[in-house]
């Protein structure tokens, strides 16, 4: 295991024993290194240290990472096979960067790990030199399914000596448009609970069903008002979602289609907050959803541009 100080990876770890190590890795420097610098044997990965200021008070508590996981690892076979969704421009900007932007420029967000397939790797790492994200401390290759792409976040992480206090949030990258306010909710919402989602209140009436011949047949009918539908990003204390990972892992029929399922259902005692979603944090599944999702484009624009901004000054000097 590496040693790890406030904030900081400081030693590449030893080869995980699932052989899903990272084979690139980027320090915050790395848009601006010779490429030739940037391949090196032992790659390091490096978590922010909080700034230090003479006026700051030495007896400071210590800040914990809060690493931003971007899933972009899946292969669309509902979008279009031969053209990934995750590379697709919205506003002559391809989604992924609009989901790594949105960690990008909240200055609460210290690191952030991309997961990608082997098909869209070289073009995000491309994208993400070009577009300078400087946080982006490494791009890992994901599994066949999207709890495969989450195992092999936290595996690196742990890998690298992640404490096991530390914030993760796990967002769609074809979820281009989050708020800042729901990733903020998720990472204050984890200062009292050990997990959260972000969700949006059921605006229809679900129905519980059952199969009947070829027929489906409603079983039950559950008061709206208990109903969300789920959204990203999930936010977990590291050691949370490490350990239900763990168990769900010795479970055969485990196939959960998110990573909040994964807690409620092998770690029942512990209670997961809702975070207020928004309908602009829509995933692009179907071309029809692409052009739902154009419309927020322009209203991200704006609030991202605050953000930058907002990021850039320090809370004292504001």
């Amino acid at each position: 295991m590496v040693a790890f100080t406030v904030g900081r990876m400081r030693e590449e770890s030893p080869e995980s024993q699932h052989n899903r190590q990272p084979d690139r890795a980027r320090q915050s420097q790395a848009c601006d290194a010779d490429p030739q610098e940037a391949v090196q044997s032992q790659p390091a990965i490096e978590l922010a240290e909080p700034a230090e200021s003479a006026d700051e008070p030495a007896a400071a508590p210590a800040q914990v990472p809060v690493v931003a996981v971007v899933l972009a690892a899946g292969f669309g076979t509902r979008f279009d096979a031969r053209n990934p969704k995750q590379l697709v421009a919205v506003a002559n900007k391809p989604v992924v960067c609009w989901s790594i932007e949105a960690f990008e420029y909240d200055p609460r967000i210290t690191d952030i790990v991309v997961v990608v397939n082997p098909q869209v790797r070289d073009e995000v790492e491309r994208l993400v030199d070009e577009g300078g994200y400087a946080k982006v401390r490494a791009i890992i290759e994901g599994g066949a399914e999207r709890v495969d792409s989450t195992e092999s976040a936290l595996q690196m992480l742990a890998d690298f000596g992640i404490p096991q206090d530390a914030k993760v949030l796990i967002h769609d990258s074809v979820r281009p448009f989050v708020e800042r306010s729901s990733i903020d909710g998720c990472i204050d919402a984890l200062d009292e609970f050990d997990a959260a989602t972000v969700a949006m209140a059921s605006t229809d009436t679900i129905l519980i069903t059952d199969d009947l011949g070829e027929r489906k047949v409603v079983h039950a009918v559950p008061d709206r008002s208990d109903m969300f539908r789920a959204q990203t990003p999930q936010a977990f204390r590291f050691k949370t979602i490490r350990h239900a990972y763990e168990l769900a892992a010795r479970d055969p029929d485990f196939h959960p289609t998110d990573d909040t399922r994964v807690v409620v259902d092998y770690l029942p005692d512990t209670r997961v907050a809702i975070v207020a979603g928004s309908e602009s944090n829509m995933k692009i599944t179907t071309q029809d959803d692409l052009e739902m999702v154009k419309r927020f484009a322009f209203e991200a624009t704006r609030k991202r541009a605050v953000d930058r901004v907002q990021g850039m000054v320090r809370p004292d000097e504001a």
